[in-house]
C-alpha cells in the first residue's frame, strides 16, 4: 500500500495502472464467443459392402482409401460350391420335367400335381443361388473412397455371410462431427455456423453449420462428450472421410473477462458445491 499510495515507486503504479485499465477494457469489451471442440469428417452417406454367402475371399482388388468408381471391382468371393450347387438343382429340375411330361402323358393328375410342387422348390432353390452368384463380385455401389477394409492380406480366408468386408463414402458429400462438451453444449443451436481446421489441411479452415445436436452423451477421456452433427459448405478437393481436427461454432458476442474465465469460474462452482456441506 505503501508503495501504490505512497511517494516514490513510480514503477510499481504505473504497473497497477496499467492492470486496471486491462481489466476494464476486458470488462466492458465485446468479442465473438465460439465453442470448440474435437472434430471427425464423415462421408454423409456411408455404404458397406458385406459378405452376400458363407465362403472365400478369391481376389482383392481395392484397399482402404483407394479412390474408386461406381460398379468397380472391390472383391470377388470364391463361388465354386455355388457353381457345383447350380449344377445339381438344373440337373434334378430337368429330371423332375422328365417326370412331369411322363405323369402329364399318362394323365395322372396326382402325380403331375406333386412333381409340380417339387418343380417349385427346385425353381427356387436354383433362384437363390444364382441370386447369390450374381452378388459373388463386391462392387462399388457409387463413386467415392474407400473408408475401411482391406483383403489383400486375406486371400483364401473363410468369411461368414453379413460380415462387413468394405465401407465406401462419396467425395462430394461430406458431414461435421463435433464432440461438444456437456458444459458447452447448452450454448449450441441449430443454424449456427463456425469453422474447421483440420490436421492434414492446416493452413485451410472450411465453413460449416450446425445441422443436428443428438441428446445422447458419449464419456472419453474422462469427460461427457455431445454428438453434434454439421454439414460442410464448401468442400476442399483434399477433403477425405477420417480427417480429424478442431471445430469452432460461433455463439455470439460475450464480455472478453467472461470468455477468458467463465471455464475457471464454473469449476469453482462446482468444486464450492461439492464440499459446502
Amino acid at each position: 500500500m505503501q508503495a501504490l499510495f505512497g511517494p516514490g515507486h513510480p514503477g510499481v503504479k504505473l504497473l497497477t495502472l496499467v492492470a486496471a485499465a486491462i481489466l476494464v477494457f476486458l470488462s466492458l469489451a465485446k468479442g465473438d464467443y465460439r465453442v470448440a471442440a474435437k472434430t471427425l469428417v464423415e462421408g454423409a452417406v456411408q455404404r458397406a459392402a458385406v459378405a452376400p454367402f458363407n465362403g472365400y475371399v478369391m481376389e482383392s482388388r481395392a484397399r482402404a482409401g483407394d479412390v474408386v468408381k461406381k460398379d468397380q471391382l472391390l472383391a470377388r468371393i470364391d463361388d465354386k460350391d455355388l457353381l457345383l450347387e447350380q449344377t445339381r438343382w438344373r440337373a434334378e429340375y430337368a429330371q423332375l420335367m422328365g417326370k412331369h411330361r411322363q405323369a402329364f402323358a399318362a394323365q395322372d393328375r396326382a402325380s403331375m400335381q406333386l412333381v409340380a410342387a417339387q418343380l417349385q422348390q427346385t425353381q427356387a432353390q436354383l433362384s437363390l443361388v444364382e441370386s447369390k452368384l450374381q452378388r459373388a463380385d463386391l462392387r462399388a455401389p457409387f463413386d467415392g473412397v474407400v473408408v475401411s477394409g482391406d483383403l489383400s492380406q486375406l486371400l483364401g480366408t473363410p468369411v461368414e455371410q453379413g460380415k462387413v468386408l468394405f465401407e465406401v463414402a462419396p467425395l462430394d458429400d461430406y458431414r461435421v462431427i463435433l464432440q461438444v462438451d456437456e458444459r458447452d453444449i447448452a450454448d449450441l443451436r441449430m443454424g449456427q455456423r463456425g469453422e474447421l481446421a483440420l490436421s492434414g489441411l492446416p493452413h485451410q479452415t472450411l465453413a460449416f453449420s450446425v445441422k443436428q445436436i443428438t441428446p445422447v452423451t458419449n464419456a472419453q477421456d474422462g469427460l461427457n462428450h455431445f454428438r453434434v452433427e454439421a454439414q460442410v459448405e464448401q468442400a476442399s478437393e483434399r477433403l477425405r472421410p477420417g480427417m480429424e481436427g478442431i471445430g469452432k461454432v460461433s455463439v455470439g458476442e460475450r464480455r472478453l473477462i467472461w470468455i477468458w474465465s467463465h471455464s475457471l469460474v464454473d469449476w469453482l462452482r462446482l468444486a464450492i458445491w461439492r464440499w459446502l456441506p
